[in-house]
C-alpha cells in the first residue's frame, strides 16, 4: 500500500504527503482521546439516545452547538464524532458528516445546493438512486437535470443553462467506470460560480483526492471499502466547515437519516484496515483482470487501472488505485449463456454491493426478463 501511495505522492506535493505520512494516526488514533474512556485502545459505543447535564448553563451551550456537543444523538454523538474526524480528516476535508446510507448523503449533499427551479448537469448512467433522486424525485419539485457523456469535461460547459446551480460527478462512473476530468469540471464550475459534488465511493479516499482538487462535497457510500466487511449500511458527506454546517443545520437534521452509534462503531472498525484491505484488492484484481482480458470467451473488460482502458492516463494522472470492483463483458449468444455461467461460479457469490471482505458476482442478466428492464443498481463484479 506505502508503495501505491507514495509512487502518486511525488506528484502531489508537501502537504499531500504529510497527510499521508500520518495515515497510521488518522485510522488508529484521531479523535479518540482515550483519557475520557478508561484509556480503551478501541472507542465505546455510546449507546444513547440523549445526554443529561447538571445544570442549565451546560444544557444550553450543547444546545446551541448541537453539531458538537452531545445533546440528541441525531445530532451528535460521541461515538459518531470520532468517526467524523476520521473521515473527514481522510478526505482531507474541514468536515465531514455521516448518515445511515449512501443514498441518504447523496440526497441531503443534493438538497443542500438546490432550489425549486434550479438545474443540475449530471455524469450520465449514475448509481441508480443518484438518478432516480434527480429525474424522478427533484423533478416532482422543479429541478430539472441534463444528463451527459462526461467522459469530455467541455460538455459540462456546453450543458450549463441560466439556473444551473449544481455539477455532479461519479468518476469512476457506475458499470463501465468511465472517469471525469475531475481538475477540469472544476475549472468550469468556478469560472461559472457552481458547486460540485462527486460520488468518490469507488476509489476511497486513499486512491483519489477530489478535495484537494477542488471539488466542493465528496460522498461515500460507506457500506462498501469504508466499512468493508459486509455488515453496515452507511453513507458520508465530506467537505468544507462552512458548507456542512449549513448542511447538519437543515437537511441532515431535519431529514433525521443518521448512523446509529454501533454503526458508527463497526466502521472505525474498518477504517483500520482500510490500507491494508485496497491494498491487496487492487494487487488481486490487476491479476484477474489481466487474465480476463486474454480469455477468449470475454469480449471486453471495464477496469480504469487496465493498459487498455480508453481512459487510463487520466486513471493514473487523478488515482493512485483501482479496488476491486470491475466489469466484464462475456461473449454469449444469449441471456441463458450468462446465467449459466454465473451460476457455475465457485468463489463468488451471487450478491449486491461490493467493497467488503467477500468477493462478488453481480450479473447484469439478473435485471432483465422478457417482461421488463429494470434500473440497474451500482455494479459490481461479472
Amino acid at each position: 500500500m506505502l508503495y501505491l501511495r507514495f509512487h502518486a505522492l511525488e506528484k502531489r506535493g508537501l502537504l499531500y504527503s504529510l497527510i499521508m505520512m500520518n495515515l497510521s494516526y488518522i485510522i488508529n488514533h484521531l479523535g479518540e482521546e482515550r483519557a475520557q474512556y478508561f484509556n480503551a485502545v478501541s472507542p465505546p459505543v455510546v449507546q444513547s439516545s440523549n445526554f443529561a447535564f447538571a445544570d442549565l448553563a451546560s444544557m444550553r451551550r450543547a444546545l446551541q452547538d448541537e453539531k458538537e456537543s452531545p445533546f440528541y444523538t441525531r445530532g451528535c454523538n460521541p461515538t459518531v464524532r470520532i468517526l467524523r474526524q476520521k473521515l473527514a480528516a481522510l478526505e482531507q476535508a474541514e468536515d465531514a458528516l455521516v448518515f445511515s446510507s449512501g443514498s441518504a448523503a447523496m440526497a441531503a449533499a443534493v438538497l443542500s445546493q438546490l432550489s425549486g427551479g434550479d438545474h443540475v448537469v449530471c455524469v450520465a448512467k449514475p448509481y441508480s438512486w443518484t438518478n432516480k433522486l434527480l429525474n424522478q424525485l427533484l423533478a416532482r419539485f422543479g429541478v430539472s437535470t441534463t444528463m451527459i457523456d462526461a467522459t469530455d469535461p467541455a460538455h459540462y460547459e456546453a450543458a450549463i443553462q441560466p439556473n444551473t446551480r449544481l455539477l455532479l460527478l461519479e468518476s469512476p462512473n457506475s458499470i463501465t467506470f468511465e472517469l471525469q476530468d475531475i481538475a477540469a469540471v472544476v475549472e468550469i464550475a468556478r469560472r461559472h460560480n457552481l458547486r460540485t459534488i462527486i460520488d468518490n465511493s469507488y476509489a476511497t479516499p486513499l486512491f483519489q483526492s477530489p478535495i484537494a482538487m477542488g471539488i466542493d462535497l465528496v460522498i461515500h457510500s460507506a457500506s462498501k471499502y469504508l466499512g468493508g466487511h459486509s455488515d453496515i449500511v452507511a453513507g458520508v458527506v465530506c467537505g468544507s466547515k462552512t458548507i456542512i454546517s449549513r448542511l447538519f443545520s437543515h437537511e441532515y437534521m431535519t431529514l433525521g437519516g443518521i448512523i446509529s452509534p454501533h454503526d458508527a462503531w463497526l466502521m472505525i472498525r474498518g477504517l483500520r484496515t482500510l490500507p491494508l484491505r485496497l491494498s491487496r484488492s487492487h494487487e488481486t484484481t490487476m491479476q484477474v483482470v489481466a487474465y480476463l482480458e486474454q480469455h477468449p470467451k470475454i469480449a471486453r473488460v471495464n477496469f480504469p487501472f487496465s493498459p487498455s482502458f480508453p481512459q487510463y492516463e487520466l486513471a493514473k494522472k487523478q488515482m493512485s488505485g483501482c479496488g476491486g470492483l470491475f466489469s466484464a463483458e462475456l461473449r454469449a449468444a444469449e441471456l441463458g449463456q450468462i446465467d449459466q455461467f454465473c451460476e457455475r461460479l465457485h468463489y463468488f457469490l451471487l450478491a449486491c454491493s461490493w467493497g467488503g471482505h467477500e468477493s462478488l458476482a453481480f450479473p447484469m442478466s439478473a435485471l432483465y426478463t422478457a417482461q421488463t428492464i429494470i434500473p440497474p443498481p451500482r455494479a459490481a463484479g461479472i
